[in-house]
């Protein structure tokens, strides 16, 4: 069985960080959350001003921040003691768990900067873990080839092929698809989330075109079936079912945990190793 396509929707222009230029896909007004997943932003310009100011220092709790790069390059710092660059074909997976302080600055003066940066929700149980950081560089991202093009695995199985992301808390899939006239089949357990962001070209997901700059949002049942010769990475995942309470960088499950984050934080209790 395969899924359809729910509905298809563009991103909004927006900014975040100190003025990055970006493109807010999941988490604006036309498509609010996808449980487990919070928001889906995509940055992409060869323009040094629409990015060099980068993303200062500022906190988390609640969740994981996911950076996956596909061109560029981008240093991560935080208050644990966590410092990286990734680097085109890499991924930064921080777990935010009780609370983390960080920053995103641009490694670059010009050129291209290219990636996602996907929000995903924790459990209940897990939103005060101890919290944590993975930088995986491209080199440790398995591929497994296709007739033409490649599958790119940063978390989840495809086949053989385990995605490096270590994280127990919602395990979710995500694939990057380079395809060149091919027919993909992504198996995804009845039940779970599931979308696709085409990136270059168009793909065809159930036999429907998803264009460069479209999210399709999939139905519950049945796995991802894709074919063409386009760019596009998919992501599932289990949805918690449970109360999502928000408030900018805090994502807890009731408004008197979001008023204890700030508390947290403006007291300097956010972001502490140990």
């Amino acid at each position: 069985m395969k899924r359809g396509t729910v509905r298809t929707l563009r991103g909004i222009a927006t900014q975040d960080g100190a003025g990055v230029k970006l493109t807010r896909i999941i988490g604006q007004p036309a498509q609010g959350q996808l449980d487990p997943f919070l928001m889906l932003d995509f940055f992409g310009s060869d323009t040094p001003q629409d990015y060099l100011a980068g993303f200062p220092s500022h906190p988390h709790r609640g969740f994981q921040t996911v950076t996956y790069m596909l061109a560029g390059r981008m240093r991560h710092r935080d208050s644990v003691g966590n410092d990286g660059i990734i680097e085109a074909g890499g991924i930064q997976w921080m777990n935010a768990g009780r609370g983390i302080v960080h920053e995103e600055l641009p490694e670059q003066e010009d050129g291209l900067l290219q990636g996602f940066q996907l929000w995903v929700n924790l459990p209940a149980a897990q939103k005060m873990s101890a919290p944590g950081y993975q930088d995986i560089p491209s080199s440790q991202v398995p591929e497994v080839a296709l007739a033409s093009g490649k599958v790119r695995v940063l978390a989840g199985w495809f086949g053989e092929a385990q995605g490096p992301v270590g994280t127990q808390a919602v395990a979710p899939l995500f694939l990057d698809l380079h395809l060149s006239n091919d027919d993909v089949t992504v198996p995804v357990p009845d039940g779970h989330t599931a979308f696709l962001y085409c990136y270059d070209d168009t793909v065809l997901v159930a036999g429907k075109p998803v264009a460069a700059g479209e999210l399709a949002i999939l139905e519950r049942q049945g796995d991802v079936h894709v074919t063409g010769a386009g760019k596009a990475i998919v992501v599932a995942g289990a949805p918690l079912g449970e109360p999502v309470v928000q408030h900018g960088p805090f994502v807890m499950n009731t408004a008197e945990e979001i008023r204890e984050a700030i508390a947290d934080f403006q007291a300097g209790r956010l972001g502490q190793a140990g």
